[in-house]
């Protein structure tokens, strides 16, 4: 299927969601522009570099976009996330169809296999991201693209088949034959690729830099994973770290803790969620975090991710360069900062990365 001006067309990303207790996958709705416009100048040779080139020449290996219909099951569309390796794809409906989500009241009670069958137009607005679709024209700027990217927009629909030459925005006011997704990551493989052309700032630090987020919610080792699922969508969160127990009988294991100044032991993520079948995940929603990660890798037929099973962190004096680099290698959208003794200080995010890349540009 082939979205149109006139079709509703949504984003589907790996989430977690106050729909159920379990993960489900999130829409995104409300198409969403900007000029990229704001009050900076940017005059640097970096900048203007960075002008010249357009997002459409970031995306010209990338594969067609897969999509599925607003009538596929949740358990469909997570199949096909599975098989086509994203964590996110475009749902489409006929014009005039109304995608939204429905209330959902229940006992709360975690039915995997019945939550999975409902069909995927209904989970639609129960995650920030979920709440909006980013469109940008293929001849928009990577430096204009870096504003959208470092305000936390993970991803952008670039039209295949634009005949607005001219127009620099992050609008689609036109029909096109199909899609290509450009994602945080795919701008900061660029600009790694770049390296040599943003040494100033790729060889300070990220406590120089001030792209390290010191406020860091974690779960420890012994919170199970149905209420991980739970604190992660009730703060917004994707992804989590895991810290070592204090083995205290205070200790909280049922709500995010603060995690600063505790022993990272892992990551929990919703993407690892993706990959589990129906029965083994119903099976191990009581199980601890930790056990999780570290035994899904062995069981057939999931996949957890690379960031699950082995720790990617950096320090606070560490360059960004190698903080980029960390990312882009291990496919990750978020690096931990840790001290000499393996406690955690904060967050470095993709979004940060660009934030900082940018505003060095100003």
């Amino acid at each position: 299927m082939k979205p149109t001006r006139s079709s509703t067309l949504t984003i589907l990303t790996i989430s977690t969601s106050k729909y159920s207790n379990s993960l489900t996958i999130e829409t995104s709705t409300t198409m969403k522009s900007t000029n990229a416009t704001n009050n900076m100048s940017f005059s640097s040779p970096e900048s203007l570099w960075l002008r010249e080139v357009k997002v459409k020449d970031l995306i010209l290996d990338k594969k067609r976009l897969v999509e599925v219909p607003y009538t596929a099951s949740l358990a469909d569309t997570m199949n096909a996330l599975v098989a086509n390796h994203v964590v996110a794809m475009p749902v489409a409906a006929p014009p005039g169809h109304w995608i939204g989500a429905e209330e959902q009241s229940g006992s709360g009670v975690v039915d995997l296999e019945k939550r999975m069958s409902v069909p995927v137009s209904t989970i639609i607005g129960h995650s920030l991201e979920g709440l909006s679709l980013w469109t940008m024209n293929p001849n928009t700027s990577v430096l204009d693209s870096m504003e959208v990217f470092s305000k936390g927009i993970h991803r952008a629909l670039v039209p295949l088949d634009s005949q607005m030459e001219n127009v620099s925005g992050v609008e689609l006011s036109e029909s096109s034959s199909g899609y290509r997704m450009l994602t945080q990551l795919d701008v900061l493989r660029y600009l790694k690729a770049h390296e040599s052309e943003l040494k100033n700032v790729m060889s300070r630090t990220v406590g120089e830099l001030g792209a390290m987020v010191e406020e860091v919610f974690a779960v420890s080792n012994l919170t199970t994973v149905i209420e991980a699922i739970k604190c992660m969508r009730t703060a917004s969160l994707n992804a989590v770290p895991i810290i070592q127990d204090l083995d205290i009988l205070y200790e909280e294991h049922s709500q995010l803790v603060d995690g600063r100044g505790r022993k990272l032991i892992g990551t929990f993520s919703a993407t690892d969620l993706r990959g589990c079948p129906i029965d083994v995940l119903q099976a191990l929603l009581q199980s601890s975090v930790l056990e999780f990660t570290e035994n899904m890798s062995t069981k057939a037929g999931c996949e957890v991710s690379h960031s699950s099973r082995e720790l990617v962190t950096c320090n606070s004096w560490t360059p960004l360069a190698e903080v980029v680099e960390k990312a882009t290698n291990d496919h990750v959208h978020r690096v931990w900062v840790v001290d000499q003794l393996g406690l955690l200080e904060g967050i470095v995010s993709i979004t940060d990365m660009l934030r900082v890349i940018r505003t060095s540009m100003s």
